[in-house]
């Protein structure tokens, strides 16, 4: 049945109540991350994406609803951030299908776990789920890369430089010094 999923469907994650109907289940589209949503990122998945990325996290953890959103808008550095409205009806597929199972934790809560089928599943499916991931990755590091705090201290950290460097002749002491702020804050990046 899923093997066959050949057909692109270009429907929208967002804002769409028919998902877990679509004519295509489980197919993979590799399609490109679109600039739109706040700046960034628009249609982030093509349809029937993130039930790969769903069940790839619950076989990770077992989770609840509520961290699996806040796990894909983590994974994608706040690129993208799923609504309830496209991961419940993900999960009731995902469990109609034997994929996963859902039990009771309370408070109105389900646990979701995933299955022997949905695990043979995810491994049948390995390329497609791990471009997914990467593709979530580059969005998260392009993320990061462009927020209003990062940005603002590397151009706090140029303008410093470009005052001391080009504000009159520097002692040797004054180069040592700068040159170890600089490499001070490279080593306090990378392990970070």
């Amino acid at each position: 049945m899923f093997g066959r999923h050949h057909h692109h469907h270009r429907g929208r994650w967002e804002g769409r109540g028919d998902e877990h109907h679509g004519r295509h289940p489980f197919g993979f589209h590799g399609g490109h991350p679109g600039r739109g949503r706040g700046g960034r990122m628009g249609r982030f998945f093509d349809h029937g994406d993130l039930r790969f990325v769903v069940l790839k996290l619950i076989a990770e953890k077992p989770s609840h609803g509520y961290e699996l959103i806040k796990a894909i808008e983590t994974a994608a550095g706040g690129a993208y951030s799923p609504s309830p409205g496209v991961v419940y009806p993900t999960l009731t597929l995902l469990e109609e299908m034997g994929y996963v199972t859902a039990s009771d934790a309370g408070g109105g809560k389900k646990l979701y776990t995933i299955t022997p089928e949905g695990e043979a599943f995810l491994a049948s499916n390995d390329a497609p789920v791990r471009s997914l991931f990467e593709r979530m990755a580059e969005a998260a590091s392009a993320s990061a890369a462009f927020s209003p705090q990062i940005l603002r201290a590397r151009e706090n950290l140029k303008t410093a430089l470009r005052l001391k460097l080009h504000g009159g002749q520097l002692s040797a002491e004054q180069i040592t010094a700068v040159a170890k702020a600089l490499d001070d804050a490279a080593a306090a990046i990378e392990s970070i």
